[in-house]
């Protein structure tokens, strides 16, 4: 019988000899799951389970396709590595073959290119364009949490609150038309998901660019009043409507998964942490410092970008060949214990520590205003408008996404009235850093 897996890799190898510019990841059916070690997590907590060399802040998680990958897990060697624009490329495309096309956006661009489009996009995400959306948020929300009163006692957290908010929000932003959006949904969740391989993500990604085209190319001839429609008014010809749907692409990608995902387990902790939450009910004043500790000690979006090393150098003490890749693990630089003490547990009354949810440098996330405004009102609104809320199931039957690169709950069933009388005990909850060490 013929090893298909073996032969597929002796093809593999002998790709990689001809040059880096024919290994076509998407082609992947699976992802080695020492690659996914990074995703891994006990709980709400990074396991400690990475492999040898873990514990230093830069290792080497594999060698695969004819290069090294390094695993960046320290603080403030990954914030160095995001900021390096000279020695890496995020330009994904040269590695995935026929699907390069359809990967854009800014996050797999390199400056100028980057620069340009950056340029487009930034002036919609100002403080002052971003406020005029607070008006449409305050009420998406709200009709929202009615919906929830009206289907309850017992609700979907993930289903009911946490991922219609931010798409509702996005389709706003956007400009897309109400009978678009149903479809545009149906294209969303399998992008972060790499458990299908390379061909599920990229799939995904250039089914729901092919969209976003189609929406932009009506938008050419009638603009709207959303972001589609602004920048084709402003930059006119001098972007094509590829570039736009890469823009718009980033920004779905950006603002939507990743904010549904902090609502739901950001409504998870203060769930498990109840004083938390009734400090978010009661006193307007926390909810920035809650959000902010909540960004740090979340950090939803595991990994950022990887980055492609263009030249030989020294990486904190590790040799990093031209064509190696380089991982940052967001997550795991966010616990660093050289930024803070005890960064294992969720102290929103403490001085807020430096993070890297929204990334660093000049690929951080262009929308994490608009993300911080999303959750300093939804929080505050879901625990008065249902104070007596609590989980409907035991924290252990709670199921997580643990191949995705953007962290999740698969669901997050509560009660929402004062007849919910099951409690979280301390030894039930998901366990922190320091509990798993006593």
């Amino acid at each position: 019988m013929i090893d298909l897996s073996a032969t597929r890799r002796r093809i593999l190898r002998r790709l990689v000899a001809r040059g880096p510019a024919v290994v076509d990841l998407s082609l992947l059916d699976s992802v080695p799951r020492r690659l996914l070690r990074p995703l891994r997590r006990d709980g709400l907590d990074p396991t400690t389970r990475l492999g040898p060399g873990a514990g230093e802040p830069v290792h080497r998680l594999a060698h695969m396709f004819g290069m090294n990958i390094w695993l960046v897990s320290g603080h403030p060697e990954g914030k160095a590595v995001l900021a390096d624009q000279g020695r890496y490329s995020n330009d994904v495309r040269p590695y995935v073959g026929a699907s390069g096309g359809a990967v854009g956006g800014l996050g797999f661009t390199d400056p100028p290119e980057h620069t340009r489009l950056r340029g487009l996009l930034t002036p919609e995400f100002t403080m002052r364009r971003i406020q005029r959306l607070t008006p449409r948020i305050e009420h998406i929300i709200d009709a929202q949490l009615d919906l929830m009163a009206a289907k309850g006692p017992e609700v979907d957290i993930v289903e009911d609150f946490a991922f219609p908010i931010p798409f509702l929000v996005i389709c706003e932003l956007l400009g897309l038309p109400a009978e678009d959006r149903a479809r545009f949904q149906a294209l969303s969740h399998a992008r972060f998901d790499v458990s299908a391989g390379g061909a599920g993500a990229f799939g995904a990604i250039s089914a729901s660019r092919g969209f976003l085209l189609e929406a932009t190319r009506r938008q050419r001839q009638d603009p709207g009043d959303g972001l589609l429609g602004r920048i084709i008014a402003e930059a006119g010809d001098e972007v094509s409507d590829e570039e736009i749907a890469g823009l718009a692409d980033g920004v779905f990608t950006g603002g939507y998964e990743t904010t549904a995902s902090m609502l739901a387990l950001g409504s998870l902790v203060l769930l498990r942490d109840r004083p938390y939450f009734e400090l978010v009910r009661d006193d307007p004043a926390s909810i920035d410092r809650v959000v902010e500790e909540m960004l740090r000690y979340l950090s939803v979006v595991q990994i950022a970008f990887p980055r492609f090393a263009l030249e030989d150098h020294d990486l904190f003490g590790r040799k990093v060949r031209k064509g190696d890749v380089v991982i940052v693990a967001l997550a795991r630089g966010d616990r660093d214990p050289r930024i803070g003490p005890d960064l294992d547990t969720f102290r929103p009354d403490r001085p807020p520590s430096p993070h890297l949810a929204f990334g660093h440098g000049f690929h951080r996330c262009v929308g994490a205003e608009l993300a911080r405004l999303e959750l300093r009102m939804a929080f505050p609104r879901l625990a008065r408008r249902f104070p007596e809320m609590a989980l409907a199931v035991h924290p252990a039957q709670l199921r997580f996404r643990d191949q995705s690169i953007v962290y999740a709950v698969d669901s997050l069933p509560v009660h929402l009235g004062a007849a919910s009388s099951l409690t979280v005990p301390a030894a039930a909850r998901p366990r922190d850093s320091a509990d798993r060490s006593s």
